[in-house]
């Protein structure tokens, strides 16, 4: 019996993913859940900053993804998302410059709305950067 259901992973720029998988984890706003086959239908919004976490073939492979909506329907899963990257193709200088000016916005105490931006950006920063270190161990 096949145990496996479509993927597509979306975002503005690109097809970052499409194709059968045994399994899902990904990041929600709520925490993290896991798709299996025939997983009853939802719709959840993706955290500002997570992971999606895919097993084919019995492997499993790491992407950092930001923002959007994934839909999960009977005969696969959707996810929008504002971005989505693999460990090897995160710019870690890029990552820790964008964590500096982050956490320096966070220390000029702005007003709401920008230490919201900035607290975003720098989880996003963070994350990237775990990932991207996950990687660079192997």
């Amino acid at each position: 019996m096949d145990k496996t259901f479509h993927l597509e992973v979306l975002t503005p720029y690109r097809k970052f993913y499409e194709g059968d998988v045994e399994e899902i984890i990904v990041t929600t706003t709520t925490g993290q859940i896991g798709i299996l086959k025939d997983h009853i239908p939802l719709t959840t919004p993706i955290a500002q900053a997570g992971t999606l976490q895919i097993k084919k073939d019995g492997q499993w492979k790491e992407a950092f993804i930001s923002g959007g909506f994934m839909e999960v329907r009977r005969d696969g899963v959707t996810i929008l998302s504002s971005a989505a990257e693999w460990p090897e193709e995160i710019d870690i200088a890029r990552a820790q410059a964008a964590k500096e000016r982050a956490e320096e916005k966070l220390r000029q105490k702005r007003n709401k709305q920008e230490y919201i931006a900035a607290e975003a950006a720098l989880k996003r920063a963070l994350m990237r950067l775990k990932i991207a270190g996950k990687y660079q161990e192997m």
